[in-house]
């Protein structure tokens, strides 16, 4: 079965009614990963998810420790040191961002075949992962 790994920005479009057409979308993808199963994240993402929605959404810390705890279920990557080091040379090679590596690193370990993020160059491909920008 295929599977995309989802970055930070489609879990906080989901909650964020300022999106607009990209909360939709976005709220289509996390329903249809907690459904089917074929999606996944790591727990770099979820605490971006908390840390952002609480900031700049203005979400009760309440209401967003109920969503990681949802969105748990997604979670098949969990950060390591050995990740931190394969994210580096992910870094360094393809000049990335380093939490932006660290994605791409966790849904390479993950097994994904696809990106689902507005953050990097839709259609490149880095280590076997293809970016998708599920708002293009």
């Amino acid at each position: 079965m295929a599977r995309a790994f989802l970055d930070t920005n489609i879990l906080i479009y989901a909650d964020d009614a300022d999106a607009g057409p990209k909360r939709a979308k976005a709220q289509s993808l996390v329903l249809g990963a907690l459904t089917n199963g074929d999606a996944v994240i790591s727990t770099q993402v979820l605490q971006e998810y908390f840390a952002v929605v609480t900031r700049k959404l203005s979400i009760a810390a309440e209401a967003a420790q109920k969503k990681v705890e949802v969105l748990a279920a997604l979670v098949a990557v969990t950060i390591d040191a050995d990740h931190i080091v394969e994210s580096i040379k992910l870094h360094r090679l393809y000049s990335l961002n380093f939490w932006d590596a660290l994605i791409v690193h966790a849904a390479r370990r993950a097994g994904c075949d696809r990106l689902m993020t507005e953050d990097l160059q839709s259609g490149q491909r880095i280590e076997g992962v293809e970016i998708v920008n599920p708002f293009a």
